[in-house]
């Protein structure tokens, strides 16, 4: 189940997540000649990685948010890069440039710590964007719940892309990632399932008063859940009027 594209235009240029995503690709090319070799790309993770027994200790503090930069893979970078791009510009259309990225590093914090919490003697460095990511997406379910995602699902050969409210497809990856994250020994490496469901409830939260400012649920009732009702679009429509003085 694959997520490619919303049907929820912003209505502005989303700087900041097409930054986040150049500073990834960026950051993945500089090391990707190294992860033929375990050693050397194990040692580039160690240096830039969340390191939860070295958190745990004191140590490393600043790997909480370098770690948010580093990837283990070209399909680890494209599944996060996706997801960032297809759900993150309307999180940042809502919030603005700057408090969209201190939103995306707050909740990239979030996920650390929750993955640092499930297992703080873990020596296993932990990479990735999908612990912030995760929160975006906390944050769109709660503001645009039936906002419709096209979702591609494969099944052996079969490839078929449906359209589904966004508050499914993000209510079931959510869950997943707790059943997973439960199912996993610590320990064990792998994906962090621990640091997604803490980077989700991290989002939902940061989210929260942005949501009961433009309403709470009355916000739902006046536009569905829906981004495209003709009320949300006005509303913001409003809020992006460029103010000036009248001349008397």
């Amino acid at each position: 189940m694959f997520p490619i594209r919303d049907h929820n235009p912003s209505n502005r240029t989303p700087y900041v997540t097409l930054a986040l995503i150049a500073i990834n690709v960026v950051i993945f090319l500089s090391y990707v000649s190294v992860l033929g070799d375990p050693r050397a790309s194990m040692q580039v993770f160690v240096t830039w990685g969340l390191v939860p027994a070295q958190l745990s200790s004191g140590g490393g503090v600043a790997n909480i948010f370098t770690s948010m930069f580093f990837h283990g893979g070209f399909m680890h970078l494209a599944g996060n890069m996706l997801f960032l791009w297809v759900f993150g510009d309307n999180l940042e259309d809502e919030m603005g440039h700057g408090t969209f990225l201190g939103f995306y590093l707050l909740s990239g914090v979030g996920a650390g710590l929750a993955q640092v919490i499930s297992d703080p003697t873990s020596p296993i460095p932990m990479v990735g964007a999908s612990g912030a990511i995760a929160g975006v997406l906390g944050g769109y379910l709660l503001l645009y719940p039936k906002a419709r995602v096209d979702v591609l699902f494969i099944i052996v050969i079969i490839f078929k892309i449906i359209p589904i409210p966004a508050g499914i497809v993000l209510s079931i990856w959510f869950a997943m990632q707790v059943f997973s994250g439960a199912a996993t020994p610590a320990g064990s490496g792998g994906v962090a399932y621990w640091a997604h469901a803490g980077g989700f409830v991290a989002g939902l939260v940061l989210v929260l008063p942005l949501w009961l400012k433009l309403g709470g649920t009355g916000f739902w009732s006046r536009t569905h859940g829906h981004p495209d009702h003709p009320e949300a679009r006005y509303r913001q429509m409003r809020t992006r009027v460029p103010q000036v003085q009248r001349r008397r």
